[in-house]
């Protein structure tokens, strides 16, 4: 994907700025959130059981529900702990051709999982001994490791603790 550069990348990052000073509150000036967080993100995957080896299998988020969908008969919905009391959800849809994922508005582009540094080197680990290819230390980034799943979904597996954004503290 082809990048601004010159003066449009210098009009874009000023924007940034005006739009950071406009809403971003100090931290000790912020309301709380409306909500209690996440109950639930719901993908869609094309193969459950490709999906269930993925989660639960290889990278280890225990598979803690599989049932039929609510709302289209036929149609699994099951979920993975991601910790911390949240749940990872995917239901398939058979019959539904699944096009190629592509990064695109509304799309998901990534799921940021915060690891400790030891889970980061286990995971790491894992992913060089299958061979899995991804991006992250010695490949450009170095607090993250981004992955496809099995169905284009982009993980992060982020060196960070919740609520920090590379080291500055977003929520209490």
């Amino acid at each position: 994907m082809p990048q601004p550069e010159g003066a449009e990348l210098d009009a874009i990052r000023s924007k940034r700025d005006e739009l950071r000073e406009q809403y971003v509150k100090p931290l000790d000036q912020r309301g709380g959130s409306p909500t209690q967080g996440v109950h639930h993100i719901a993908l869609i995957c094309k193969d459950v059981e490709e999906t269930i080896k993925f989660y639960q299998e290889f990278l280890g988020f225990p598979l803690v529900e599989l049932v039929e969908n609510r709302d289209y008969r036929g149609s699994s919905h099951f979920f993975f702990d991601l910790g911390n009391k949240n749940l990872l959800g995917f239901f398939d849809f058979p019959g539904h051709d699944h096009p190629a994922f592509m990064e695109t508005i509304g799309a998901v582009q990534h799921l940021a999982l915060s690891i400790s540094p030891e889970r980061f080197e286990e995971i790491k680990g894992k992913l060089d001994d299958g061979g899995i290819e991804y991006l992250g230390p010695d490949r450009g980034v170095e607090d993250s490791l981004y992955i496809r799943d099995p169905n284009g979904v982009g993980i992060e597996f982020y060196r960070e603790e919740l609520g920090e954004f590379e080291g500055t503290t977003l929520i209490k």
